[in-house]
């Protein structure tokens, strides 16, 4: 999970003098935002600070973040017309400041721990772009995608074009693994899956292909491992809503898995949070491939000394069974 952010003071101070898209332009202070939580929190990766829809706006469609509402396109794709219109890039000159941040951010590292790049899967960005930002019913999406499905493979090549080989980039860049965020696919039943999304979303992990390990990462897809498990990744993420025994179970004991505390319980008594901890750990019972995580992202009304607990029991705890 993107481990920066609005819990943290000094990620904060940041944010009262430049915009997210500021952070993320500028090597210097993506940098420096990633190194934020490594300094603080116990943890075993850097994660690039980034947005997923950095692609975006080389294809043609501009966005921004707007205050309290999120991201925001500024012309979504409202048909197949639209479509035709996208550009193709080469991330390595349109996004260059995002690896020259991955060679910065390496260099500062010197090693003491990897660091994950990510992008976002197609559908996920294809839903942005249609939606134009958030969205609770994905209504939008989903007529294009029923009503127009030539022009949706259209759309979803371009893009698992695109990120592909931004993917790519980011590991000749120097990132140590890569995590593919799908963060709304869960909005699919399997059929739609295997139609819509799938094969787009092979097309990425291909690309990568055995250069670095790779994590695939969605939300509501408990009814969905056999699909991810196709789609591809070294690890399937798992967040809260299913035993993470059961999922595991599910994704087939080849596969690492990455979960799933419910990001909530950061911010109830402590006592709750790590007895939680302490079930994920449980059912998992020291097996190699998992990797200790939120089942999705740190929010806002955090506080550090919280995430910092649960870092170091977690820690604590799998240390002293030898796990």
């Amino acid at each position: 999970m993107r481990q920066a952010g609005r819990y943290m003071a000094e990620y904060r101070a940041l944010r009262e003098r430049y915009s997210l898209l500021d952070i993320c332009r500028t090597p210097d202070l993506a940098t420096e935002v990633t190194l934020q939580p490594v300094r603080r929190i116990e943890v075993d990766a850097a994660i690039l600070f980034s947005d997923l829809l950095l692609p975006l706006e080389p294809l043609g469609l501009p966005f921004d973040f707007i205050k309290g509402e999120g991201p925001q396109i500024e012309r979504p794709i409202a048909s197949p017309g639209d479509i035709d219109r996208l550009t193709l890039f080469e991330p390595r000159e349109s996004l260059s400041h995002v690896l020259d941040a991955i060679r910065q951010i390496q260099v500062e590292l010197a090693g003491r721990v990897p660091l994950i790049g990510f992008a976002g899967a197609p559908f996920t960005l294809a839903s942005y772009a249609i939606e134009g930002g958030h969205s609770n019913n994905f209504a939008k999406t989903k007529a294009l995608m029923y009503g127009h499905p030539e022009a949706w493979h259209r759309l979803c090549d371009t893009l698992s074009s695109v990120v592909a080989d931004y993917l790519v980039a980011q590991v000749e860049a120097g990132v140590d693994c890569i995590q593919v965020f799908d963060s709304w696919v869960g909005s699919l039943n399997r059929a739609d899956y295997r139609e819509f999304a799938l094969p787009h979303t092979q097309k990425l992990f291909a690309a990568v292909g055995t250069r670095v390990p790779t994590i695939h990462f969605g939300t509501g897809t408990a009814m969905l491992f056999d699909e991810l498990r196709e789609a591809g990744g070294d690890v399937i993420g798992v967040d809260w809503r299913i035993p993470i025994d059961e999922a595991w179970e599910r994704i087939g004991s080849d596969r690492g898995v990455q979960g799933n505390l419910d990001p909530t319980l950061l911010l109830g008594p402590t006592r709750r949070m790590l007895e939680q901890a302490e079930d994920v750990l449980a059912r998992v019972g020291g097996r190699p491939g998992h990797i200790f995580n939120l089942g999705h992202g740190i929010l806002p009304s955090t506080s550090v000394e919280q995430v910092q607990l649960l870092a170091q029991f977690v820690h604590h705890a799998t240390r002293r069974t030898g796990t």
